[in-house]
């Protein structure tokens, strides 16, 4: 049994039910970020937003203080090039045309609700309008697969199908992650897999799904701020994610309005 299979953590009904006000409360989150996605907009603007909704509802985002060094805000927000991971700044403006990814988590009764977009400033080109499109489908396609009876390979494979036949690219050293009293428990789910592998899917597991996508090449490289992730050649990417219970039935997505 790997690492990630010892930090499985199946959910009680209730715990999910925690887990669903808390991603309501993600929703607004980002809902309140994309409302700014305006030329001259800063990234700490949108950080400032999400932590105004977050202090509302008495929350926090288990991202702020996570670790080493300690990350300092409390959504990532990527521009462009920049796929996940990247540090809010006040002296960095949207500009029209630019896609951004807004990526948050919030902390409700000791459970985390994890979920992101990517959005477009103004008119974006139709290469990055193609990018959004394709990305959030394949969280789609991901989502469908998250079913008992399935395993996590299943789900990979979904997404890296629906990618790639479009012509993009998955990333390979990012994953999603079961999600719930930890932002990262088991299982690790790869956007890319082989049907028919990996760890099976069970009713109680959550899971946050998130692929990310790049126009140019799956391959990537961290800045020197030891946090933000950019595509290696400089091409655009998008990254969109939900936190997906398992049930008896369909899957449930936990961070929707």
């Amino acid at each position: 049994m790997d690492d990630w299979a010892r930090q499985i953590h199946i959910k009680t009904p209730a715990e999910i039910a925690i887990m669903r006000d808390a991603g309501r409360i993600n929703a607004e989150v980002l809902a309140a970020t994309k409302a700014l996605l305006q030329p001259g907009v800063s990234t700490a603007d949108l950080n400032a937003a999400a932590e105004e909704v977050l202090k509302k509802h008495g929350c926090f985002s288990p991202f702020k203080g996570y670790g080493r060094p300690p990350f300092p805000t409390s959504v990532t927000v990527c521009i462009n090039r920049e796929m996940v991971h990247g540090i809010p700044k006040k002296d960095r403006k949207l500009r029209q045309g630019d896609i951004v990814s807004v990526d948050c988590g919030t902390v409700l009764d000791g459970f985390v609700a994890d979920s992101a977009y990517t959005g477009g400033v103004g008119e974006i080109s139709p290469r990055a309008r193609e990018l959004l499109e394709v990305t959030e489908g394949a969280l789609y396609a991901g989502i469908e697969k998250m079913r008992v009876g399935s395993r996590t390979g299943d789900v990979g494979a979904a997404i890296q199908r629906h990618v790639e036949s479009q012509g993009f690219h998955v990333t390979r050293e990012y994953t999603g992650h079961g999600v719930g009293r930890q932002m990262h428990e088991g299982p690790q789910v790869p956007n890319y897999g082989k049907p028919g592998t990996g760890l099976p899917l069970k009713q109680g597991m959550t899971i946050a799904l998130e692929p990310m996508v790049l126009v140019g090449t799956h391959a990537t490289r961290v800045l020197p701020d030891r946090w933000t992730v950019v595509s290696a050649d400089g091409s655009l990417t998008a990254h969109f994610e939900h936190t997906v219970a398992v049930t008896a039935g369909d899957p449930l997505i936990l961070t929707v309005p």
